[in-house]
């Protein structure tokens, strides 16, 4: 499958959503609609479709984002010092979507890295409809229902 950004994918985008990957926004902390999800199956980028995060990868930080321990593949990170912070920044590999940031300070027996991710950054994709939508190969990586 061929994930890239388009005129037309961006044109879908809800205008938080726009905010947030096209303008490096960030959501209000415990308004977005993953925070509190744990539903199995994987977390794709809203403008490209690529495969971000696993459901077995998430955990309740308390951060008022959803947080991951690890990405599936497709994110990239980059040096931010904006807001008089330094912090790494994650994108989509192929959509160039801003995502959130990434801190060392997640659980330790989950590898110690907390990716904060916006929710409205992000698709869902339940197990039952991964194989139907393309990520089948993925399924691995995802817990039994």
């Amino acid at each position: 499958m061929k994930y890239r950004k388009t005129d037309e994918a961006v044109a879908r985008l809800t205008p938080e959503q726009h905010r947030v990957t096209q303008q490096s926004g960030t959501e209000r902390a415990f308004t977005g609609e993953y925070d509190k999800h744990y539903e199995p199956g994987i977390y794709v980028d809203v403008v490209s479709g690529e495969p971000l995060f696993a459901s077995s990868a998430k955990f309740n930080s308390g951060c008022g984002w959803p947080s991951f321990s690890k990405p599936i593949d497709n994110v990239t990170e980059h040096s931010d010092s904006t807001h008089g912070m330094r912090r790494v920044e994650v994108r989509s590999r192929h959509g160039d979507s801003h995502l959130g940031h990434v801190f060392n300070d997640g659980p330790r027996e989950m590898g110690g890295l907390r990716y904060c991710i916006n929710s409205a950054s992000l698709r869902f994709v339940p197990r039952t409809e991964m194989e139907a939508q393309g990520y089948g190969q993925y399924l691995n990586q995802v817990e039994e229902t």
